[in-house]
């Protein structure tokens, strides 16, 4: 079936029942029932409360509110009290961290212009953009936002930014020809999509569809159904905790039979069962995960990173492929003049020289066709033309100066259909005709050639190296106007008719160029085993040229355009999409689809872009990354990060953090779960033994929130080691819970029990079951203390030192500080069930705790002595 691009105006107009004086009145009321209202509809929120109490759904929660629940019967209400407030604390914290801000629709929504001047019944009339129907006649010209998509039944020079919606910069030149054959949004000339800003000329449109039907509504559509993935730290920890809650409902199974089958009562066999239970979850680990990932957000926002959602910080680092839009990010978002031909010579901007009178026509020329003004340095108007002006300013001609003393007689504008822009000006007392344009266009009206010799005919033999160069231009990415002029008598009026005869001056190539910094940070992607992808809505050649330069388009590489791509079958594009380096000429459907490729193979991707035709993707990706300088609101919300600079490079620095972020929290986790392990050993070994309970509910609750979330925040912030750029991305399938990460968990968690277990003999055979229990307690919390060292790095602490991170040495004295505390002031000592220790008791303790942190030192000395 046809577009409506690749019909003509008459189709058109038949086909959606329009006419030329404009819908009548009760036609619109009708219509607007038919095809809806012209504004996008929004999903309904989840309410927070909802939220709040999905929070509670966890295994690991409803473990621990069934542990308050069998405290609180056996009358340990302060157990109930602190297990409680944690577990509403965490819920609280998962609440904030779920309710994201749902923007997207309201900032798709503030792009529709406000009113939209339309025909009907015959009356030229302003109504609000929200009342537009299919077949509405609608009149637009410079300064106007286009208020529905439609097709142009009359233009006169239209020229329309479409950035929003393409990610271009340039503005399209609009045209009422029929197009045939398929083609992106970039390419569909005769039409105009919601969202986009007139920049210049004037046109008559036919309105052909609205609301979530129109270009921007299809993007509505598509960031509804593009879900938030959930991140590789997100999956782990779900599954761990799924598989820590089997376990440790099993084993509590197991003691509290065992405990009943050696005759205690049930109640102590349960508050045993409630013991294990409370040593096993990490009650702080969803807290101290959200706080490492914090502190890794405010370092990253120092770089230039922002991240939205402090989960994504993780992503960053098993990010596998980076799929990056080109102009802005890649590329300085600035066209720039590259070189100049003239008279067979090519030159640098700066080489041009005043003093050749060559040199000196085609800047004046440059000047002279140019609408385009540099205020402050900054260029107000075509990219293209102000790259010319700046040109002119590398050899210091001042285009202000120029213009106010030459004035200008005649002009015709460019437009699309003619690719020229002519101006008359008196040039040394004669008329004299400046013209720019597209080469081929320029070149079919040459009759002559100005060369150092002067001028001559213009022959075949000179469009052919004309033709060459510009080729040449073109394969290298350049961009390129041909410039000419001709010298007229003082009746001659300057039209479309006397558009010829021209004398050939030179070319100007130009280009967006590169960033000085892309091309390093690509070669740092590679080396981090990171594929960089340019997605771009600029022609296939330019934006391979830019790919070459830079390094993401390599000997062997692929370049499709978004036509070749519909084109494909997803088996197809499976089959390749490892060997394509370039996608040109996109629309945001195949940019879901490209990143949708990725992800089927396994790969975490990050797409970044600025533009309403990126948001889906951004949203669709595992990582969505937003310009924060040339982006839309559209695309900053959907995104999970924003970059301040709008660099490529900044991306990388980000990974780089990301991965470091993980390893910190894997760390952290480690020093967590090893001393949780010591903790359901020693409950174990005494349940087994029909020893007494080790510790009361209130001990472990007062070692997983205090004093070990003080040293797992500080390896949190433990710095960057100096290889993770070497490193291959992680597997994002690999869970936590690894055989090698198992067997450090039981060894070290085995050999803190073993102390622990020790001093909990000694002072049951000095004073009891109270000693026994407060020498356990004191050596346990001390052991983990002086465990933190341990899980900074897999390095020893020799080689890593203190003064990388002096945080960890703080939180070993706070720690201490808080255990103190208990010991000594009475208040505590009765809230806490401990019993006075005697000096030679304290001595035991400390040299029990140090003993486990000696041996994995030494045992990390000896690795690293063989490696």
């Amino acid at each position: 079936m046809k577009q409506m691009y690749e019909k003509d105006v008459a189709q058109v107009m038949e086909e959606l029942g329009a006419v030329e004086t404009g819908l009548r009145s009760e036609e619109v009321a009708e219509r607007q029932n038919t095809y809806g209202r012209n504004e996008l509809e929004e999903v309904k929120p989840v309410h927070p409360f909802i939220v709040f109490l999905s929070q509670f759904k966890d295994l690991l929660v409803i473990i621990l509110i069934a542990a308050a629940i069998i405290s609180m019967v056996s009358g340990e209400l302060e157990s109930t009290i602190v297990i409680l407030a944690v577990i509403t604390m965490n819920a609280i914290l998962g609440t904030v961290q779920s309710i994201k801000a749902q923007k997207s629709l309201d900032a798709l929504k503030q792009l529709s212009t406000p009113h939209s001047r339309v025909l009907r019944d015959g009356t030229l009339m302003e109504v609000s953009s929200q009342e537009l129907t299919v077949g509405d006649i609608l009149f637009l010209e410079a300064g106007d936002v286009v208020g529905a998509d439609g097709r142009i039944i009359e233009n006169h020079s239209l020229q329309v930014n479409e950035s929003a919606l393409t990610g271009e910069v340039e503005s399209v030149h609009k045209a009422v020809d029929t197009i045939t054959g398929e083609c992106g949004l970039g390419d569909q000339k005769n039409m105009v999509f919601s969202s986009g800003l007139v920049t210049y000329g004037r046109a008559r449109v036919v309105v052909t569809a609205v609301g979530m039907k129109s270009e921007i509504g299809k993007i509505a559509t598509l960031m509804n159904t593009a879900q938030d993935r959930k991140t590789p730290l997100q999956k782990t920890l779900d599954d761990f905790s799924k598989k820590l809650s089997i376990a440790i409902i099993a084993i509590c199974i197991l003691v509290f039979a065992l405990n009943v089958w050696q005759g205690n009562a049930v109640m102590d066999a349960l508050m045993f069962a409630v013991a294990l239970a409370v040593a096993a979850i990490p009650e702080a680990l969803a807290s101290i995960v959200t706080i490492v990932l914090a502190m890794g957000t405010s370092q990253m926002a120092k770089e230039n990173a922002i991240i939205k959602n402090i989960n994504s910080v993780e992503s960053l680092g098993c990010v596998s492929v980076i799929c990056s839009d080109k102009t802005g990010t890649l590329t300085q978002n600035k066209m720039t003049v590259q070189e100049i031909y003239i008279d067979g010579n090519t030159f640098r901007p700066e080489e041009l020289d005043l003093h050749e009178q060559l040199h000196r026509y085609i800047l004046y020329d440059s000047i002279l066709t140019n609408d385009s003004t540099l205020v402050d340095g900054k260029g107000i108007g075509d990219p293209t033309e102000y790259a010319l002006l700046e040109m002119a300013r590398k050899v210091s001609v001042n285009d202000d100066v120029l213009r106010t003393m030459m004035l200008r007689l005649e002009e015709i504008p460019f437009d699309s259909d003619r690719k020229l822009m002519s101006t008359k000006y008196e040039l040394h007392g004669v008329p004299t005709i400046l013209t720019k344009g597209a080469v081929d266009v320029l070149l079919d009206r040459t009759t002559h050639i100005r060369t150092a010799e002067g001028i001559r005919d213009f022959t075949e033999a000179d469009r052919e190296e004309i033709n060459r160069q510009n080729m040449e231009f073109s394969q290298n990415g350049l961009r390129v106007l041909a410039f000419a002029y001709k010298e007229v008598e003082d009746d001659h009026v300057l039209s479309l008719k006397t558009e010829n005869g021209f004398t050939f001056l030179g070319l100007v190539a130009m280009v967006d160029p590169p960033r000085e910094e892309s091309k390093e940070a690509v070669s740092d992607a590679k080396r981090a085993g990171i594929r960089p992808v340019m997605i771009t809505g600029d022609h296939k050649i330019t934006a391979t040229a830019i790919a070459k330069q830079i390094g993401i388009f390599e000997e062997g590489d692929l370049a499709v355009t978004g036509t070749e791509l519909d084109a494909m079958s997803d088996q197809e594009l499976d089959g390749k999409i490892t060997k394509i380096s370039v996608y040109a000429r996109v629309s945001p459907e195949n940019k879901i689809r490209i990143v949708d490729a990725w992800q089927r193979r396994g790969n975490i991707v990050s797409m970044t872009g600025d533009g309403v035709n990126d948001a889906p993707a951004l949203k669709k990706a595992d990582i969505g990354v937003a310009m924060g300088i040339t982006g839309t609101e559209v695309s900053k919300d959907a995104a999970s990060m924003i970059l301040a600079d709008d660099n490529f490079a900044t991306i990388i620095k980000a990974v780089a953090n990301g991965r470091n972020v993980y390893r910190n929290i894997k760390n952290a986790i480690q020093f967590l779960l090893s001393g949780n392990m010591a903790g359901i050993l020693s409950v174990l070994y005494t349940s087994i033994m029909a020893l007494p309970v080790p510790f009361a509910p209130v001990h472990l609750l007062f070692i997983n929130l205090l004093t070990d979330s003080l040293p797992a925040i500080a390896i949190g912030m433990e710095p960057a080691e100096k290889d993770l750029l070497s490193q291959k991305p992680r597997n994002p399938k690999e869970g936590i819970l690894t055989k090698e990460f198992m067997m450090k968990l039981i060894l070290q968690g085995g050999l803190i029990a073993v102390c622990t277990m020790t001093a909990f003999h000694l002072g049951l055979n000095q004073g009891g079951a109270a000693v026994g229990s407060t020498m356990a307690f004191c050596t346990l919390t001390l052991a983990r203390l002086f465990h933190g060292f341990n899980c900074r790095s897999s390095h020893s602490i020799f080689r890593i030192g203190f003064s990388g991170n002096w945080y960890s040495l703080g939180a070993f004295l706070a720690g201490v500080a808080l255990l103190s505390l208990v010991m000594f002031v009475p208040f505590l000592e009765r809230l806490f069930s401990v019993a006075p220790l005697t000096g030679s008791q304290i001595g035991l303790v400390y040299l029990l705790a140090v003993i486990p942190t000696v041996v994995i030192q030494l045992t990390k000395i000896v690795r690293e002595q063989r490696h």
